[in-house]
């Protein structure tokens, strides 16, 4: 592949991970910097490059040092939770190996490969703070090589350089330690021209530590808003009349239950928490013997994003609570609705959450507005 399509599919990838960003405008865009700290292990041939350097000798044993001390310097941009562009300096070290000739003699060589890389790094959220990596990019590198000898090789000194671009590949995992440190740990396979101009995978396993900045706090509730019953129903009004009509029965007012959207689901996720399904699972049972004519599961979202994202995000977790009171409270599926309001009611006021606050103090002002309410409707 050559190194110019590498450099113009990764300015795609990058156009593309911009245009994702909009779509997850509730994401925390942030830059970020480190430094890693590793092993490297080089492919060589001694036997291939001693024929090369030393024409017509030929190779009888061998002696190999493949591993050497690598370390990288980098800094990155997080587009949003799913997508990085990285780039950075890198030094793979040294590699050394001596080779017995015949004629009898010894040639000894060594190489130091550093270089520069732009990568493209896939984020996979498994925890709230483990996460999995995948990384590809383009990379240039130079490779110094060193050569001595004695006997066959005895008068040689020299020294080559040679200079390569290619693609380079990753696997990672990373831990968020705390907001402001967080650990990886990364396998990288980087390919480099070796001493005879042939290209060879370096391979490197290190450990970095990573740290972001100008990256708002994630929000999160501690505790769970208290549970509020619905209130008993009020027992039938009877009105007698001569001659005594049937006795009216006056409906009660629905009753509704608010439900904190972030005690139920993670930020812009639509998948319950365990605390959530502990509340669901009370309200549920809290239904018991009561006969009712309707529930309806209403969602709602902040203002924060475009007004169709929040109407698919009000939509999909109304859903989601109407299919867990179903199947874990034993619903009647016939009588339960689900809609999505998105963002058109708010609970805050106009003037009480300003654009003009960080952005971390918006979407704490704005957590109200974020809740699920459920309304019942029927008689104890």
């Amino acid at each position: 592949m050559k190194s110019l399509t590498v450099f113009h599919l990764l300015g795609v990838a990058s156009a593309a991970g911009c245009l994702a960003s909009s779509a997850l405008a509730q994401d925390s865009s942030h830059f970020y910097g480190g430094g890693s700290i590793g092993q490297s292990r080089t492919e060589m041939h001694p036997e291939r490059t001693t024929g090369i350097v030393l024409p017509g000798v030929g190779t009888t044993d061998a002696a190999i040092d493949r591993t050497g001390d690598a370390f990288k310097i980098f800094g990155g941009y997080q587009i949003n939770r799913n997508i990085a562009i990285e780039g950075g300096y890198f030094d793979l070290g040294k590699n050394r190996f001596t080779t017995r000739t015949s004629p009898p003699g010894t040639l000894s060589g060594e190489t130091r490969v550093q270089g520069l890389n732009l990568d493209l790094v896939g984020t996979m959220p498994l925890t709230e703070r483990f996460s999995a990596l995948a990384r590809v990019g383009a990379q240039h590198a130079w490779s110094k090589d060193r050569f001595s000898g004695s006997g066959a090789g005895a008068g040689i000194s020299t020294r080559s350089k040679h200079d390569d671009s290619n693609v380079k590949i990753g696997l990672g995992v990373q831990y968020e330690m705390s907001p402001a440190v967080w650990i990886r740990g990364d396998v990288e396979r980087y390919r480099i021209k070796d001493a005879t101009g042939r290209r060879a995978n370096v391979d490197v396993a290190s450990v970095s530590l990573v740290f972001p900045f100008g990256r708002a706090p994630a929000t999160r509730v501690a505790v769970a808003p208290a549970y509020v019953a619905p209130q008993p129903m009020p027992a039938p009004a009877v009105v007698v009349q001569a001659p005594p009509p049937p006795p009216a029965v006056v409906a009660p007012a629905p009753a509704r239950v608010s439900f904190s959207a972030d005690a139920l689901f993670g930020f812009d996720q639509t998948t319950i928490r365990p605390e959530g399904q502990t509340e669901l699972r009370k309200f549920g049972q809290s239904l018991e013997g009561t006969s009712y004519q309707t529930i309806q599961v209403e969602g709602h979202t902040d203002r924060l994003g475009s007004s169709a994202y929040n109407q698919t995000l009000s939509e999909e977790r109304a859903t989601t609570v109407k299919n867990f009171l179903v199947t874990s409270g034993k619903i009647d599926p016939a009588r339960i609705a689900a809609v999505g309001k998105g963002e058109g009611q708010p609970v805050t006021a106009a003037g009480d959450c300003s654009d003009q606050m960080g952005r971390a103090a918006l979407i704490q002002c704005l957590q109200p507005d974020r809740r699920v309410e459920v309304e019942v409707s029927g008689t104890r």
